[in-house]
């Protein structure tokens, strides 16, 4: 049975982090998301290191958009 641990308080660096420094035991990617509007969506999909690899670089870029525009 798959173990599901809690992430609250992790800041998306880490988890990708520790997820390129483990890359090789991932099988899938699970992620959920929060709306504005109070609901959560989740869902699971297989992926290849390099969309992993085009996932954490566009979170990176948009997370240096947002630092910039607050900073």
């Amino acid at each position: 049975m798959t173990e599901i641990r809690s992430l609250h308080g992790t800041t998306v660096a880490e988890i990708f982090s520790a997820g390129l420094d483990n890359l090789e035991q991932i099988e899938a990617i699970a992620v959920s998301v929060l709306w504005k509007d109070g609901t959560v969506t989740a869902g699971c999909s297989n992926s290849t290191r390099a969309n992993l690899a085009l996932l954490v670089l566009a979170m990176d870029e948009h997370q240096r958009r947002g630092l910039g525009d607050n900073g």
